[in-house]
């Protein structure tokens, strides 16, 4: 990361306390609510896209391990000694996370490849078009979710391409998931589907030689702890309620920052 002034710093802080916030409340999306920010701070996805692949890595795994302690604790003391434990008592849906992973694999690895190619300003343009179009779903309260097989294997496949090339495919993805795995196993599962294709990115990184910015986790890793605090308290006072006025006004921030994002990349 080139120098930076004083006020980019500050606000790159804040949008990795915003993202930690983010992604450990709501399970996902700390990628793709935090990455129009950073761009228009600095316009550069691999400068910011390593930094959260290993924000990632540590958070969804330490997560999952959490949640996997607590569904056992609760597993002991509701489960008599002479009942099997069943995958539906877990906090991972094992059976669906394969078939998912299954799917998604080769587009993963065609995004990766894109990312590698493509110019900076279109792999910018395509996540803030994505982006916007999944603002405007939050805005009229009606997200993308599908139960048709043919839909749920689409939006699979194009979530793992754009999770290739942006990281930012978790709206796309989660809009199936919602729909197939048990909600007290959904943030768990999406922290366990991120880690592996988070890793699959960490690799392609390595091999490329990208600059995985090790000197600004530093710094970043604790903003990003500051968040996950926060989001841990939010996750606990939501996970039984929904929140249409919340995902409404991040729709319309995103779309605003979308529609700005835009204009400074191809018109500025």
């Amino acid at each position: 990361m080139e120098q930076l002034l004083w006020w980019q710093y500050v606000a790159i802080a804040g949008i990795f306390i915003w993202s930690g916030f983010v992604r450990t409340g709501l399970g996902f999306g700390g990628a793709v609510l935090a990455l129009p920010f950073l761009l228009l701070v600095h316009n550069d996805p691999l400068v910011f896209l390593p930094i959260i692949s290993i924000h990632l890595l540590i958070f969804s795994s330490w997560i999952a391990w959490r949640g996997a302690q607590k569904a056992k604790a609760e597993k002991r003391a509701t489960v008599s000694e002479s009942e099997q434990p069943s995958a539906e008592q877990g906090n991972i849906a094992w059976g669906y996370l394969r078939k998912a992973l299954g799917i998604m694999i080769v587009p993963k690895l065609i995004g990766v490849f894109g990312l590698l190619t493509l110019p900076n300003d279109i792999v910018t343009g395509v996540i803030f078009v994505i982006v916007a179009v999944f603002a405007v779903s939050y805005i009229i309260n009606k997200p993308f979710y599908s139960k048709n097989p043919i839909v749920s294997t689409g939006l699979l496949m194009m979530g793992g391409y754009v999770s290739g090339t942006s990281l930012i495919g978790a709206p796309l993805i989660v809009s199936v998931f919602a729909t197939k795995v048990p909600r007290h196993q959904l943030r768990d599962t999406l922290f366990v589907l991120w880690f592996i294709l988070v890793c699959i990115k960490m690799a392609s990184f390595l091999i490329a030689g990208v600059d995985l910015q090790l000197i600004h986790q530093l710094w970043l890793l604790p903003c990003a702890f500051v968040g996950h605090l926060m989001g841990q308290h939010f996750h606990e006072r939501i996970q039984k309620a929904e929140t249409p006025t919340f995902f409404k006004f991040i729709g319309w921030a995103l779309l605003l920052v979308c529609a700005f994002g835009m204009y400074s990349t191809f018109w500025l």
